[in-house]
């Protein structure tokens, strides 16, 4: 199935990167389950969103990554209904998130991005509180047991929710959007503000939820995240960067894939010169440090042997040929980067 991401955008200051289809995942279910067209958002006469169009097929993680006030918090509003559109489309479970069924609601889970539970309700008066919100009254006591193990707030459950330190408070959020096991969830920045063990332990929790079937939709601010999701969607200033598979966003910030050759004895001027012509490289993609020298190829699978064969033929000792994974961190800046220096090109 191919994920269709539209980008047409309308004049502005910031050059949105249009993609076309990408192949997603192979667990994405037929159809989508998430659909915007040419959706804004504005407060005022400034553009929270501006024109963005994608859609997301059933059954993936979307990761929604973006700097603080990127426009991810009202993207994620805008999908459950708490906003309504300046402008555009959007429909979620083939319905318009302003004119959700109840039961339609109870298919989805939202956890916000500040805590919106009741302060003086204890952990379970509130877990039992958004149960009830969802019709559940069969196996509740089961289902709280699992969840506050999850969330790690076993022998927390009769202290009320304000003694709670932040990142218990965020733990509650969490299993009130994960209570009724929705088939879709819509997570504001869950991992802020908890430890890295609990937020890996946050993330195998998304991943068996989604090997279930479930659809995942969530932002974070930590762009390293993006590697564990099937689909990342970039916004900068309300923009639509790109959205991608986390494989596809590397070749976008690098012009392909990167490949690190290690010789015995560093490559002379002219070899490099020479290899820089080779028709199996993107073009302006040789760094060099020492021994150690990085290509950006259009093919690794391709590419490896080529170079491979090239080299020995050229009676140069190889230590080691390997593809790189630049980190997530530098591709999104490489990407923004990208895009700021368009829009230069563009005023």
């Amino acid at each position: 199935m191919k994920l269709d991401t539209e980008g047409e955008q309308r004049p502005s200051s910031h050059s949105s990167t249009n993609h076309t289809a990408v192949e997603p995942s192979q667990k994405a279910g037929a159809g989508s389950i998430i659909r915007v067209s040419h959706l804004s958002k504005r407060f005022g006469h400034q553009f929270a969103l501006d024109d963005i169009t994608f859609t997301v097929p059933h059954g993936v993680i979307l990761g929604v990554i973006g700097a603080s006030g990127a426009g991810k918090t009202t993207l994620i509003r805008l999908l459950t209904g708490v906003y309504t559109p300046t402008a555009g489309e959007v429909h979620v479970l083939e319905q318009n998130p302003a004119n959700f069924r109840r039961e339609t609601r109870t298919r989805i889970g939202y956890m916000p991005q500040h805590f919106s539970l009741y302060p003086r309700l204890t952990v379970m008066e509130n877990l039992h509180f958004a149960a009830s919100l969802q019709g559940m009254n069969l196996r509740r006591r089961e289902v709280m047991d699992s969840l506050l193990e999850l969330i790690e707030l076993q022998g927390h459950g009769h202290k009320p929710a304000y003694k709670l330190s932040g990142g218990m408070q965020r733990r509650l959020s969490l299993g009130a959007a994960l209570i009724h096991d929705p088939e879709l969830l819509f997570l504001d920045e869950p991992t802020a503000g908890i430890d890295p063990i609990l937020r890996h332990k946050f993330w195998a929790h998304f991943h068996e939820i989604n090997e279930r079937g479930k659809t995942v939709v969530l932002s974070t601010q930590f762009v390293s995240e993006a590697e564990n999701c099937d689909l990342v969607l970039v916004i900068a200033a309300g923009h639509l960067i790109t959205l991608d598979t986390p494989e596809g966003l590397r070749k976008r910030a690098s012009g392909g894939d990167v490949v690190e050759i290690r010789t015995k004895q560093p490559m002379q001027a002219e070899v490099l010169a020479e290899l820089s012509h080779e028709a199996t490289l993107a073009e302006e993609t040789i760094e060099r440090d020492g021994s150690r020298i990085r290509v950006v190829v259009t093919d690794r699978k391709s590419a490896i042997p080529y170079l491979l064969d090239w080299l020995r033929t050229r009676k140069i000792a190889v230590e080691a040929i390997e593809m790189i994974q630049p980190p997530m961190d530098d591709v999104f800046v490489a990407l923004i980067n990208r895009v700021n220096q368009e829009a230069g090109k563009n005023v």
